[in-house]
């Protein structure tokens, strides 16, 4: 993942990204092969994924769903796993103030807000 124009990194020159669920579900339950590229930023530490408590407690909550559910068990996995791999790959922050621009999903604005307050790149 190439580094942007400009935006949050930490020390490392690691580039900040916040992650949306359904690109979470990308990376962590379906290997989708576009999410390939992604994932190894964060493996190999080019990347770092910001994310909050709330960003984690909506995952685990999308991930009861019961077509989720199923995806899961065809692939031997469970919910708890999903979430380890979550919390192996993320750097927790906490919540931010809003960024000033709102999202008409309600349930999306803590992205926008995460990414805004840190300067990080958003994948939603």
């Amino acid at each position: 993942m190439p580094p942007p124009d400009s935006g949050g990194s930490d020390a490392t020159g690691a580039v900040w990204v916040v992650i949306d669920t359904n690109w979470a579900l990308d990376l962590l339950l379906f290997s989708d092969p576009g999410a390939a590229p992604l994932h190894q930023a964060l493996q190999r530490g080019r990347a770092q994924w910001l994310a909050t408590a709330a960003m984690r407690a909506e995952l685990a909550r999308v991930l009861g769903y019961p077509r989720l559910a199923a995806h899961m068990q065809t692939r031997a996995l469970c919910a708890e796993a999903v979430l380890a791999a979550f919390d192996i790959l993320t750097l927790t922050r906490p919540a931010a103030a809003f960024a000033g621009v709102r999202c008409r999903d309600a349930d999306d604005q803590i992205f926008i807000d995460l990414a805004v307050a840190h300067r990080a790149n958003l994948l939603s």
